[in-house]
């Protein structure tokens, strides 16, 4: 059974195979073509004569009062799924019409396209011109006795739009608003988890335990971030694809704010085995190339830069917008993966379906709100990664900031720093913890650069900031076994040492949120989860 039906009608060159096609593509209707039931009635080699095709029309117009379209979609209806929206391109005379409204009722909606008779002989002529229309001269075709008629179907429709001077963009979003069946007006909203203060929050843990829950994730940023996963044997990097890739069967989305570099993302694509159903990277994508890596080679020195070419092909796309420029819809590899994150995000919340959005790097490194210059090259709080994903900030229900115990920043070479942090000493972190200062010093390298990292007491000022730039509605907090190793053992909130707990009360006061998520280590059950969502 049919959950809509929409009934095309108008002229020749009114643009209804276009629109079904646009339905079709982009809101998932299902065409069903009356010329191709008629083409099943004549001859091969008659199937590309209009005019054969008009008189069998006609022919079977006559014998079943022009029953023969319900007929025939009754038919094609048993071989949909259940609930399925149809388009039928297209119907030529009242009788077709009535015949489906008599048959299906309020689930029938008849959308009539009608332009200027100088402009319809325009498009029929470019038509012929392109080889589609070599038979007849657009007098010819509009002398037929019922396409003379077609245009007082205007009178019987629900909706009438005039395409004149409009796209076929236009005319697809004028008619899904006159339908009221826009996609963005559906319930489905976005949840953000951003990283609190300097990066290598363990973000990756934290999306990898969310993604299941989620229709689609979508990540932004660049290669410059890697969000670690944990897997057996060993954990998996995420630099590009979102972290939750391998750990849910959700739909990818790599955003148009998000900064490239190819051969990197083609060996994640090929690592984690996803296909070009799975992903959709937008055209508007930047890509990285080897000069934006060597022109970020002092920044490597001076401030401790991952060195990945982010910011030097950020720059570039600002201050050299050329047609040299290239874009992730340039890349010819790329091609299978290209798509429009807006129409993929629109189409989601139609369907009130859950957008899971992945932010990289920490607040604390916000180019605006960070400490300047021991910055990153991008905006890094939760707005920042909204416009960087093309969100708009009324679908956004939850914002999960992520928190070490203990905040880091990349250890740089002598002559440089890669910005201010109270740093201590990784024996005074196992000091405290009892874990072993080897160990931690091990563990404790960049995912991207596996450069050793500073560590620094934990920063309240930090937190209040970053959670009132962020809107953070909860807190996922990070290594508590930095605090104590008896942690790791903990699989509820009361097992935890009364020390953690009292920090984590306190962190919710200072945040002005829960905290909500709770990494005990890093292995397959170390998540305490205390969401009431």
């Amino acid at each position: 059974m049919f959950n809509r039906i929409i009934l095309l009608s108008g002229p020749i060159s009114s643009g209804k195979s276009t629109l079904a096609k646009g339905l079709a593509e982009r809101y998932g209707m299902t065409i069903f073509k009356t010329n191709e039931v008629i083409k099943k009635r004549v001859r091969k080699d008659l199937v590309q004569d209009r005019k054969v095709l008009q008189t069998e029309g006609e022919r079977l117009d006559k014998k079943t009062r022009g029953r023969w379209v319900l007929e025939e979609l009754t038919e094609w209806s048993n071989h949909l799924d259940p609930g399925s929206d149809a388009v039928i391109d297209s119907l030529r005379i009242k009788e077709q019409i009535q015949a489906i409204r008599e048959a299906y009722g309020a689930k029938v909606i008849h959308v009539h396209l009608t332009a200027p008779l100088d402009e319809l002989e325009q498009r029929f002529n470019k038509r012929r011109q392109q080889g589609r229309e070599k038979d007849f001269q657009y007098s010819e075709v509009k002398a037929d006795p019922t396409e003379k008629q077609v245009e007082d179907l205007a009178d019987i429709a629900d909706v009438v739009v005039n395409t004149k001077r409009c796209t076929d963009q236009d005319v697809l979003i004028r008619t899904m608003s006159y339908l009221n069946i826009r996609t963005g007006r559906g319930a489905g909203f976005v949840d953000v988890v951003v990283g609190g203060q300097y990066g290598s929050e363990g973000k990756g843990q934290i999306v990898a335990h969310l993604a299941k829950e989620y229709d689609l994730l979508i990540r932004v940023g660049g290669p410059n971030a890697g969000h670690s996963v944990f897997e057996v044997p060993e954990p998996y990097a995420h630099h590009q694809l979102p972290s939750g890739t391998r750990n849910s069967e959700a739909r990818l989305v790599i955003g148009p704010g998000a900064v490239l570099r190819v051969d990197k993302l083609l060996k994640e694509i090929a690592d984690c085995g996803v296909d070009a159903e799975r992903l959709r990277i937008d055209g508007n994508a930047m890509v990285i190339n080897d000069d934006d890596i060597s022109d970020e080679a002092e920044l490597v020195k001076n401030i401790g830069s991952t060195g990945q070419g982010v910011g030097a092909a950020t720059s570039r796309r600002i201050m050299h917008r050329n047609e040299t420029t290239l874009l992730a819809k340039h890349i010819p590899e790329l091609k299978p993966f290209i798509g429009n994150a807006l129409d993929l995000l629109e189409g989601a919340y139609s369907r009130d379906e859950k957008v899971l959005l992945e932010g990289t790097q920490g607040t604390g490194l916000s180019l605006y709100h960070g400490i300047y210059p021991y910055v990153t090259s991008r905006d890094t709080t939760a707005l920042g990664c909204l416009a960087e994903a093309g969100i708009a900030p009324n679908r956004v229900r939850k914002v999960i900031m992520v928190c070490r115990t203990y905040p880091i920043r990349v250890e740089s070479p002598e002559e440089a720093t890669s910005g201010p942090l109270r740093d201590i000493s990784w024996e005074e972190i196992a000091r405290r913890s009892g874990q072993s200062a080897d160990k931690l010093r091990k563990a404790e390298k960049t995912t991207t650069t596996k450069r050793r990292r500073r560590i620094g007491e934990f920063e309240w000022g930090l937190l209040h900031r970053a959670a009132l730039l962020n809107g953070a509605t909860d807190i996922a907090l990070t290594f508590t076994d930095y605090i104590s190793k008896e942690n790791i053992k903990a699989k509820r909130f009361e097992q935890l040492t009364q020390e953690t707990i009292n920090f984590i009360q306190e962190m919710e006061r200072v945040a002005g949120a829960p905290v909500s998520i709770i990494s005990t280590g890093f292995n397959s059950r170390s998540i305490i989860d205390r969401r009431s969502w």
